[in-house]
């Protein structure tokens, strides 16, 4: 299993850690809500690693034949690892690419709330917000927290479909249980 989980779950972890990169250094020419996007739609691609790592778990190390339970432990830890690089590769992109990260990030969340017609007293009130969570964002430990929290949805779900996809014991149990009748 160790193989496997490595194996997918460094590749998954490429793909995110690439386009995070690569997103990060084009930044000016992306814009926050187009890279949201891109962000979010390379987590699909990279956890599809998942659905390909179990399948290959259950086809060559289990025989064909994988619990759900089994499956999802084998997702998971997939997943783990590529989310694992996906932390790592931000600490280093948030200190060395992109220092002024919060800064811009904050300037377009405003930017964002002046046209769609908040008034000043709500854009003040927001600034405030943003300055307590970039105050707790600068502790090394929140941060690598909530930036493991941005692919867990995303990936989380790829292991459960994944699980219930590529499990076999309950159909083949069923299966059998109907040809014996």
């Amino acid at each position: 299993m160790r193989k496997i989980v490595l194996t997918y779950g460094l590749i998954a972890g490429a793909i995110l850690s690439g386009m995070m990169v690569v997103t990060a250094l084009n930044a000016d020419r992306i814009g926050f809500d187009r890279g949201e996007v891109i962000g979010y739609t390379t987590m699909v691609a990279a956890f599809l690693m998942i659905f390909f790592g179990v399948k290959s778990y259950r086809d060559t190390v289990a025989g064909g034949v994988i619990s759900f339970g089994r499956a999802f432990k084998v997702g998971f830890i997939i997943m783990a690892i590529a989310s694992v690089c996906y932390v790592a590769t931000w600490q280093v992109v948030y200190r060395t690419l992109w220092p002024d990260f919060a800064e811009q990030y904050t300037a377009h969340m405003l930017d964002k709330a002046r046209k769609e017609g908040a008034s000043e007293e709500r854009i003040a009130e927001r600034r405030q917000e943003m300055e307590k969570m970039w105050e707790q964002y600068r502790n090394p430990l929140v941060n690598v927290a909530f930036t493991f929290l941005e692919p867990l949805p995303v990936g989380l779900l790829l292991t459960l479909v994944s699980a219930g996809v590529l499990s076999r014991r309950r159909r083949e149990e069923r299966a059998d249980a109907a040809s014996a009748a």
